[in-house]
């Protein structure tokens, strides 16, 4: 028996005639300007949105201070958990603290936010980036009051804690600063 040989392939004229594939982008939407001056290349892009809109556009450092941050956090929830005492003493220059279960659960509450903070630094997602160094700003001005107001009821001004305030407050400044640059809309180039 004789094999059937497959009919030629026929090619579209559609796709050689450049005035007929413009025409069926423009009805498909594709290809055009939209409001923004983006381009879209195909429709899919066009209804899924372009990904580089979202796109976080990092300040410079911004990694690096999530790194420390979440470091910091993992090491001071380390020691507050593991050495209690050691920790009250460095910071209040006092040798005996009446009950470990405070510092214990200080240590617990900031492994918990070294937790998000850990997330944070391998996220892309503006929201949660800056999510996370609002909770780090807040938690050292909370920390900074305490701390101030400890010392001013004490009457006692220890080295240890004033170092740690002065570096609360540059914390502070810090992570409010990366706060609002991750939250700065893009200029238009």
């Amino acid at each position: 028996m004789a094999a059937k040989q497959p009919p030629p392939l026929m090619k579209k004229h559609s796709q050689t005639d450049l005035v007929s594939r413009l025409k069926t982008r423009k009805i498909l939407g594709v290809g055009g300007e939209d409001d923004d001056g983006e381009v879209h290349r195909s429709k899919i892009s066009q209804v899924l949105g372009n990904e580089i809109k979202f796109a976080v556009r990092e300040p410079l450092g911004l990694r690096v201070w999530q790194l420390v941050s979440a470091v910091m956090f993992s090491g001071v929830a380390i020691m507050a958990l593991a050495f209690p005492d050691q920790l009250f003493d460095a910071i209040f220059e006092e040798e005996s603290v009446s009950s470990k279960t405070p510092i214990r659960l200080y240590g617990g509450a900031l492994l918990s936010i070294a937790l998000i903070l850990w997330n944070a630094l391998y996220t892309a997602e503006k929201a949660i980036i800056r999510w996370s160094l609002l909770a780090e700003a807040c938690y050292f001005a909370v920390q900074f009051l305490v701390t101030t107001v400890s010392l001013v009821e004490s009457s006692r001004i220890a080295t240890g804690a004033v170092l740690l305030l002065v570096s609360r407050a540059l914390f502070i400044l810090i992570s409010i600063y990366y706060y609002y640059q991750v939250g700065r809309r893009p200029k238009k180039v």
